[in-house]
């Protein structure tokens, strides 16, 4: 019997879970970060940190695990390098399943950012009103701006300690579809969009709709990612799975 650990936090990591369980002589454990109460649960799931790099050594010796995958959000850049290390200090196998960055296309008006508290620093003279999509773990670096308004979408709210910037809180969960995010743009007078690249389909219809409606975009660059073997789809997966 095969043990994989899936380090989850995308629909590519659910979709992965399933498909690999019914491998045959394997046995999938899908960890999540439980940033929301929808995380997907199973007798085979886990929910939660891991308490540092030790505790990562400390689980995968447990559940002597063989092989992980690391199909973590591209932002996660934290748990990937723990992952990397842990790994590389037990000799387990690993691969990253990391979905393709968006890509600059002729119409989009991009202004691209190293970091999430860079973002802050071009909007005053950019921006009125902002259509602000990074979830809800890094509102407060936009709290200081007063002289803007933003539309702040995500799936729950915001813990009761973080400080929100002026503006909506909008919850709601993807996928979107270009018509609604345009309507969604013109409705609230919005002149910029922050994003996270974070690639995928999800959520793309918003950078479709700003590209169509002339609307400027700030998208901040992915972290740097560990290095190792990385692919860019569920049934590349796979098949790295089957060599073991």
């Amino acid at each position: 019997m095969l043990k994989i650990l899936i380090l989850g936090g995308t629909q590519e990591a659910v979709e992965l879970a399933k498909k690999a369980a019914n491998l045959p002589n394997i046995e999938v454990k899908l960890s999540l970060a439980g940033r929301t109460s929808q995380a997907v649960t199973s007798k085979d799931s886990r929910i939660g940190g891991f308490g540092g790099i030790a505790g990562l050594i400390e689980y995968l010796q447990a559940e002597r695990i063989d092989l992980i995958i690391d199909a973590t959000h591209p932002f996660a850049a934290k748990i990937s390098h723990h992952a990397a290390t842990a790994a590389e200090s037990l000799g387990l196998p690993r691969l990253m399943l990391i979905r393709p960055e968006w890509e600059l296309v002729p119409g989009d008006k991009w202004i691209e950012v190293v970091n999430i508290e860079s973002a802050p620093e071009t909007l005053p003279d950019l921006a009125k009103r902002v259509f602000l999509t990074i979830g809800r773990q890094e509102l407060t670096a936009f709290s200081q701006l007063e002289n803007i308004w933003f539309l702040m979408r995500m799936i729950e709210k915001p813990a009761s300690d973080i400080v929100l910037p002026k503006g909506l809180l909008l919850f709601k969960q993807g996928p979107f579809d270009n018509d609604s995010e345009k309507q969604l743009l013109e409705e609230y007078k919005i002149d910029t969009v922050v994003s996270k690249n974070s690639g995928g389909s999800a959520t793309y219809a918003k950078i479709i709709a700003a590209r169509e409606l002339g609307i400027k975009v700030v998208m901040i660059k992915r972290p740097m990612l560990p290095q190792g073997e990385l692919v860019e789809d569920v049934d590349s997966v796979l098949q790295w799975i089957k060599r073991f």
